[in-house]
């Protein structure tokens, strides 16, 4: 077992790593739509967290050895279902051909006010 740590993505806030990493598998911890280069920036509408988050989760995964396309499985927290609609359109944009397991979860309150996280779990590319 192996544990993450990219620049690219949030630094881990609490006790927890950003991903770990155990037989071919790849466990990414829930990631805020925060940008890593501007931690302060205002996080924007739902469509923009929701492609923040997915950068986040990209290259924790690209770290890891994985990446997008070889995720299996991704869980999206939302804070109110009325963002779906934006939340699945960048989501689709974003994934393209990709179709990972999927749930959406509406939540009250995510950290900080944000509308969006996102956890995944992917494989590692082989070789």
């Amino acid at each position: 077992m192996r544990t993450v740590q990219t620049d690219l993505a949030p630094r881990a806030g609490g006790h927890y790593s950003q991903a770990v990493v155990h037989n071919g598998t790849v466990y990414v911890a829930g990631q805020l739509p925060i940008d890593p280069a501007n931690p302060k920036a205002p996080p924007g509408d739902a469509e923009a967290q929701t492609r923040q988050a997915l950068q986040n989760v990209r290259h924790i995964l690209e770290a890891a050895g994985s990446g997008l396309d070889h995720a299996l499985q991704m869980t999206v927290y939302v804070s109110d279902i009325s963002h779906w609609s934006e939340v699945n359109r960048v989501y689709a944009e974003v994934m393209g051909e990709h179709r990972p397991a999927r749930a959406v979860v509406p939540t009250r309150d995510l950290h900080y006010g944000y509308l969006v996280e996102i956890q995944a779990i992917g494989a590692l590319r082989e070789g």
